[in-house]
């Protein structure tokens, strides 16, 4: 993905030690500047006034504007982990939460026009999705896999189909702005589909409401 790997041993290419302060304080600038002017007037010489650093000392450990961004972005993305209390309708609530916040904690417009700037190399568009969309991606369809090892949900359902149209619902608002995710539409959304691929809908909004502990819970999808 980089244009300047570092090499063996911690080390950068031209065999001198890799400072990992400066790498650090380089990513933290770029996520300053990307909430205060946002991407589109992101410049590689404020972050290196921001960091206390050079230009060049940037170019060398990420090669590109957008590489560096990328990795920031990923940096603030964090790790993500899918729960698994085995109630299909609250893990994969949760699952979609944690999708949206993920994305929530992005800056304004950086996704969109990262990604625009991706589009022209394979590569780093690859990279970009492995980095941002795969990992929460992921967590959702490790609850879909519960789900169907379960039975919750039937033989013939697609699971990549179910995937994206619960993953969709996010990318769309994320990338171009449509409207904020509410909890409440996560958790319509979630219903809305389970009535069509559960194998016994009302047995997992049981499920859900005995787990939650309020025999209201999910009352208007019951």
């Amino acid at each position: 993905m980089r244009q300047a790997k570092q090499a063996p041993g911690g080390r950068a290419p031209g065999g001198r030690p890799r400072d990992t302060a400066i790498d650090q304080a380089i990513l933290d600038a770029v996520l300053e500047l990307l909430d205060e002017v946002g991407y589109t007037r992101l410049t590689i010489e404020a972050v290196a006034r921001r960091a206390g650093t050079t230009k060049p000392a940037i170019y060398r450990r990420w090669g590109t504007l957008p590489n560096l961004a990328l990795d920031a972005l990923t940096a603030r993305l964090g790790r993500l982990k899918a729960p698994s209390t085995d109630c299909t309708i609250c893990d994969l609530s949760d699952a979609i939460k944690l999708y949206v916040a993920a994305f929530q904690r992005m800056p304004p417009e950086a996704l969109a026009s990262l990604l625009a700037d991706c589009g022209e190399d394979p590569q780093r568009r690859e990279a970009f999705m492995a980095a941002l969309f795969d990992p929460p991606r992921a967590a959702v369809g490790q609850v879909l896999d519960g789900a169907l090892a379960r039975g919750d949900l039937r033989d013939d359902t697609d699971r990549g189909l179910l995937l994206d149209l619960l993953a969709s619902l996010v990318h769309y608002r994320v990338l171009f702005g449509h409207a904020v995710t509410s909890d409440d539409e996560v958790e319509q959304a979630v219903h809305t589909l389970l009535r069509g691929v559960a194998v016994d809908y009302p047995k997992l909004v049981e499920i859900s409401r005995k787990k939650d502990g309020d025999p209201q819970i999910h009352h208007r999808h019951a």
